[in-house]
């Protein structure tokens, strides 16, 4: 699989893993600082072929992401669910842990943010769907972000990235449907 766009990580072992998966070029941020010349270099790789910003599901890679994305718009996003990024040993969270299946699947599913759109999902919804406080809030939300492929959040993130995406009212109501039926079935 070959992949055109520039796929910015955050290390040497992640482009290691994203090499064994698929054919693609990176750009490596070097840890949560990041610094003017990556973002620079992204600017650039945005401008001739596109970025895919494919960072570890946990708060630094959330950093990162935000970064990148706030500098260079347009970029496109790939989410790992954690249970796909922990490493076998359990003493590691990051795309360096992932299979190549997980990491193709990733890609595949990479989608745009968009600028935010009149909102469709409300906060009220959010809460009636048992999404934000509550028992099981948090295990909801990323079986949902793991459906929507927009990546976990918590329930402040959960109404911005909804809209970022443009997830739509029936696609979010689909999500959720899956989500209560998993939680019925168990």
């Amino acid at each position: 699989m070959k992949i055109k766009e520039f796929i910015v990580v955050e290390g040497k072992d992640d482009t290691t893993t994203i090499k064994r998966a698929v054919d693609a070029d990176t750009i490596e941020t070097n840890g949560s600082a990041v610094n003017q010349s990556t973002i620079e270099k992204v600017r650039r790789a945005q401008e001739t072929r596109g970025v895919i910003i494919f960072t570890d599901p946990d708060f630094p890679g959330e950093k990162i992401r935000k970064t990148i994305a706030a500098a260079v718009p347009g970029c496109k996003h790939a989410f790992l669910p954690k249970e796909a990024a922990i490493a076998k040993n359990g003493k590691g969270l990051g795309v360096e842990h992932a299979s190549p299946e997980a990491i193709r699947e990733a890609l595949r599913d990479a989608q745009m943010m968009r600028e935010m759109i009149a909102e469709e999902i409300s906060q009220d919804d959010l809460l009636t769907a048992g999404l934000i406080g509550g028992d099981g809030a948090k295990e909801r939300r990323i079986r949902l972000g793991e459906l929507l492929k927009i990546g976990y959040t918590n329930g402040k993130q959960l109404h911005k990235r909804l809209m970022m995406f443009q997830i739509s009212r029936q696609e979010f109501a689909e999500a959720l449907s899956v989500v209560r039926q998993e939680e019925h079935n168990e």
